[in-house]
């Protein structure tokens, strides 16, 4: 299928769409070299320095790739998404399933290198959720994410800061559906308080394998039953867990 002059208008962006249509149809398949810019720009009716640049942004969502000396090769037939964009479209249960691993580590790492400081963010992110619990479901769930955010800070870690600050949108809705859908607060406003003042505690004394158990046994309990399942983060919620956290 022949490749068609393009109209007047942002020009590389004309290009690039084009291109990406036809990578995407498998005119050129994975692996495959594209042909040359000269003979690109021809075929589009555009000049070279508008295929190079339309060959720029298709390299960059990771459609092809150039080599030194040989030319471009296709890589995929679909761009790759973002990283906030993948958690967007993630199911609750695998952002669960990396939340724990994340969670379960940095309240261990916490309980090792807490501060005084730490120890009184901790304190007033738990008392936060107390006063939380009197109000809506997305209140509650913002207050419990404070929290949780605080004791990943406490651990002095900034990359599981950033990966934890990632996610934070995925599991906040996610949750918030789920404490709609199952009424969990209805005869406890504020789910779980024991177990996040026992969290609080353990890494406060500096025992870190106390307060990794702790974070595992909330963690796991929204998880159980749910080998399998893979319930979208806009769609139905899991199971009704223990605890929204």
């Amino acid at each position: 299928m022949p490749l068609g002059p393009l109209r007047p208008s942002p020009l590389v962006e004309q290009a690039a769409e084009r291109l990406r249509e036809q990578i995407a149809a498998g005119h050129w398949a994975v692996g495959s070299k594209l042909p040359g810019e000269t003979t690109l720009a021809r075929e589009l009716g555009v000049g070279r320095s508008t295929v190079r640049e339309a060959l720029r942004a298709l390299a960059g969502a990771g459609l092809v790739q150039p080599r030194q000396g040989a030319g471009v090769f296709v890589l995929a037939t679909e761009p790759t998404r973002d990283w906030p964009t993948r958690l967007r479209r993630a199911a609750v249960t695998d952002v669960y399933e990396v939340r724990m691993a994340i969670e379960v580590h940095a309240a261990r790492l916490a309980a090792r290198r807490r501060t005084p400081e730490d120890v009184a963010a901790m304190e007033a992110a738990l008392e936060g959720r107390r006063v939380a619990s009197g109000a809506d479901d997305a209140a509650f769930v913002d207050a419990d994410i404070a929290f949780h955010a605080a004791v990943v800070a406490a651990a002095h870690n900034p990359v599981l800061d950033d990966l934890f600050a990632e996610f934070t949108p995925a599991l906040r809705q996610g949750l918030i559906d789920l404490l709609s859908l199952t009424g969990l607060r209805t005869h406890d406003p504020n789910t779980a308080d024991e177990a996040h003042e026992a969290l609080v505690r353990a890494i406060a004394d500096g025992d870190a394998e106390a307060a990794a158990e702790v974070v595992r046994e909330e963690l796991e309990d929204p998880l159980a039953g749910q080998d399998g399942v893979r319930t979208p983060a806009s769609g139905t919620a899991p199971a009704p867990p223990r605890t929204p956290s």
